[in-house]
């Protein structure tokens, strides 16, 4: 398992931008806007770290994600946070081995690609295949989200 990136919510991404980028000195490195979606991710690193981010395809230093949805939402401080992230293996071999430490998969690896789990003070973590998606399979294609993430 590698850590990938924190994921932050932010209601301006402009005045967000300003304070990480401006006063912080974090570095730009990559940006998604996805209409479909309607968020924006901008994903930032330290100084130092820019040369390794960009030679590894932004997969070489930990990064934090700032996430911009285009309609405002409202968000209780518990979800504020967003959350961490790791790249796995095995995706399927990792929910399966965290399902037997009783870790509920609140949102399962249907895709082959992406699952989450909370901590047990309810902080989010995604799960991310390392490479292309695996095939879906079951149990994991029909299983339910359960709570949040």
């Amino acid at each position: 398992m590698r850590y990938l990136h924190t994921m932050l919510r932010v209601r301006n991404l402009e005045i967000a931008l300003k304070f990480y980028v401006d006063a912080l000195g974090l570095k730009e490195v990559r940006r998604v806007d996805n209409d479909k979606g309607k968020f924006t991710l901008v994903f930032l690193c330290a100084p130092e770290d820019e040369d390794l981010v960009r030679q590894s395809s932004g997969r070489g230093a930990p990064l934090v994600e700032l996430t911009y949805n285009w309609v405002e939402e409202t968000y209780g401080e518990d979800r504020f946070f967003g959350h961490l992230a790791y790249e796995v293996d095995d995706i399927y071999a990792t929910c399966e081995r965290l399902m037997r430490l009783g870790i509920t998969i609140n949102r399962p690896p249907r895709d082959g690609q992406m699952a989450f789990i909370r901590s047990p003070d309810l902080h989010s973590i995604e799960l991310l295949q390392k490479g292309k998606p695996l095939p879906a399979a079951e149990p994991w294609t029909s299983m339910p989200n359960t709570g949040h993430w």
